[in-house]
């Protein structure tokens, strides 16, 4: 892989299977799992997902299987993801200098 790629993705995660309506035992779980791996560039909690960043595609994938082990360490009997995976190969480009793209075209 070229040392310009770029991997960002959106991993958002709904735990089925707890005792509980609230799912915030089980995403803190998931986040915490995801925001120790070493080997992503940035990690951010948002109110719907978890975004990541990293130079590596399987590092991203690394992320989703912790998220899922960890929600089903703290009690989901099944775990749900949605994955948005953008992977740019012809220069970096980070999830911060996405949103500054946008934001400068905003009138």
């Amino acid at each position: 892989m070229s040392n310009l790629s770029t991997v960002n993705a959106e991993i958002s995660i709904v735990p089925i299977g707890t005792s509980d309506t609230s799912m915030s035992k089980e995403i803190a779980a998931a986040y915490d799992a995801i925001r120790n791996l070493k080997n992503l560039k940035k990690v951010t909690l948002t109110p719907m997902s978890t975004q990541v960043e990293s130079d590596n595609l399987d590092y991203v994938f690394q992320a989703i299987h912790a998220a899922h082990d960890s929600a089903k360490s703290v009690g989901a009997k099944r775990v749900i993801s949605t994955i948005r995976i953008d992977e740019r190969l012809d220069k970096p480009n980070t999830l911060d200098e996405k949103v500054q793209s946008v934001k400068t075209k905003v009138s």
